[in-house]
């Protein structure tokens, strides 16, 4: 959503490099720039001129840090800044004391309230929490039906006591959702109400009613990002008729300029709380103030990737991965598909890489990847038989035909897939053999963790000064015909040991008894 502001963004900090100081030119040329941003991004007028106000002000001030560049000064004070705009410090649920905690959602038609029912549904449920939908929407055509069917794929239970359809107390639902869950010991109810395609008075007075009745602990007002500045509008009119004491973003995957979520927290005064990022059940997060501003300054956000793959990754598995580098097993088709497996679960692989940081400037390719490709991959590995995928170097031509009929893929491209699994074999390989087949250096409890020992040291050292045998057979017939006579031309034993008569003792090698008889024989 925000890929146009971040590049006008990039592109303005970029004309600061190479300056010495920041003079009162550039200051107003960038924030000049920084407005016209923002103003493209569809930002309500009084969010822009306070917020620029401010960049002029601390970046004409006093406030300037010496160890950094002109460009890095200004993207630290609009960094500062959008985290203030958006709200500063991270708000979470307040739950109550007494369960269940009552969440009541509000907001217009189509801003995606029920499908955002089970999200919430299914974050609750996957942080310890008992939820339970409760379907108000009794207006609007087959909105129960969609809850229900939401929730069951969420896996959370949902109350539908209505058809709906027109038939039906909304506020007599909201209340009997609450008693059926502290029957059935739910901690948490969330609660649906219906939405209208324009903000009326029928509507606020109907929310304003169910408000009533169940006391919420948290009212969510909830925003589609891609209206623009029609946002700011619909935010304040249910402020001040029903109130509430956060948003949540629908639709931040969406192609919109963004302006919406830099301006609802300014203008009404109260926080984001959550961010839907997909159409999927699991895109759904917190919304954190400082990790968006970091997104859109193109500075990454590293912290929700660690949190995504912590999630995805199992702990048993990443055990068991360790334990067979520490046995120097083999790293196989079969660990590789469950990585790929792992990866697949922490979500779009684009969203992930959009989180590292400076990757706005290869949005071309990021656009152009596709995901699909997992799944092609995937229908090779599983096309083969357990075998194959321990011991990939079986792979003959006609075992490559036959996975590649079997997957529906081209042989080059099995082929493709084999050569790019043995590069990543051989990069693990060499991440086990660390120094001198010492294993990683420097990790504790993988081979080689203290570094290579003396004797590996010594037998690399050894093997360095080994000369290999010529490819050529005559070469090497005639190489191995002088060493015989240089062996043949020393003093010693056939074993190549040193002439006893030379003053060498047999017994300083602790030979079997009576082995030394065939010492210099």
């Amino acid at each position: 959503m925000f890929a146009t502001l971040s590049d006008r963004l990039t592109a303005t900090f970029k004309s600061l490099r190479g300056k010495g100081r920041l003079t009162e030119a550039d200051v107003d040329a960038t924030v000049r720039e920084i407005r016209r941003a923002l103003l493209d991004a569809d930002v309500a007028l009084p969010v822009v001129r306070d917020f620029t106000t401010r960049i002029r002000e601390r970046a004409t001030g006093a406030e300037v840090v010496g160890h950094l560049n002109p460009a890095q000064q200004v993207v630290k004070i609009v960094n500062e800044e959008l985290v203030g705009i958006l709200g500063g410090e991270t708000r979470r649920l307040r739950f109550a004391k007494n369960p269940p905690t009552v969440i009541m959602l509000a907001g217009l038609q189509g801003a995606g309230k029920t499908t955002l029912a089970g999200k919430l549904g299914r974050w609750l449920k996957g942080n310890g929490n008992r939820p339970l939908l409760v379907a108000c929407d009794l207006q609007r055509p087959n909105a129960v039906n969609q809850l229900q069917i939401t929730g069951e794929r969420a896996g959370v239970d949902v109350f539908a006591p209505e058809p709906g359809n027109g038939v039906g107390d909304p506020v007599s639902v909201a209340q009997r959702g609450i008693e059926h869950a502290k029957r059935h010991h739910y901690d948490v109810v969330v609660v649906d109400t219906a939405g209208r395609t324009g903000v009326d008075a029928e509507m606020m007075q109907q929310a304003i009613d169910i408000r009533t009745a169940v006391q919420p602990d948290e009212v969510l007002f909830v925003l589609d990002a891609m209206i623009g500045q029609d946002a700011v509008a619909t935010a304040e009119a249910f402020r001040d008729g029903v109130g509430f004491d956060g948003v949540v973003l629908t639709k931040l995957d969406g192609d919109a300029r963004g302006g919406a979520a830099l301006s609802v927290r300014h203008v009404t005064g109260q926080p984001v709380m959550f961010a839907s990022t997909g159409e999927k059940l699991d895109d759904f997060e917190p919304f954190h103030p400082d990790r968006m501003a970091s997104r859109i300054l193109d500075m990454g956000d590293v912290m929700s990737l660690i949190e995504q793959a912590e999630k995805a990754f199992d702990a048993d598995q990443a055990q068991a991965m360790a334990a067979k580098f520490a046995a120097d097993e083999d790293f196989t088709l079969d660990d590789f598909l469950q990585q790929l497996q792992a990866v697949r679960n922490m979500g779009s692989l684009k969203k992930m890489l959009g989180m590292l940081p400076g990757m706005a400037q290869m949005r071309q390719q990021l656009d152009a990847f596709d995901e699909r490709e997992f799944d092609r991959i995937e229908a090779m590995v599983r096309s083969m038989t357990p075998l194959e995928r321990r011991q990939p170097r079986i792979m003959n031509g006609s075992r490559r035909a036959r996975v590649a009929a079997g997957c529906g893929q081209s042989v080059s491209a099995v082929n493709d897939m084999l050569e790019r699994f043995g590069q990543a074999q051989k990069m693990m390989r060499s991440l086990k053999n660390g120094l001198g087949g010492g294993g990683l250096p420097g990790i504790p409890g993988m081979p080689g963790g203290g570094g290579a020992s003396k004797k590996q040291k010594a037998r690399v050292a050894a093997s360095k000064g080994k000369k290999g045998k010529s490819g050529n057979p005559a070469k090497r017939a005639a190489e191995e015909k002088a060493a015989a006579e240089r062996a043949a031309a020393q003093p010693g034993s056939a074993f190549g040991l040193p002439d006893p008569s030379q003053g060498f003792d047999p017994a300083d090698l602790n030979l079997p008894k009576g082995f030394d008889k065939y010492l210099g024989q």
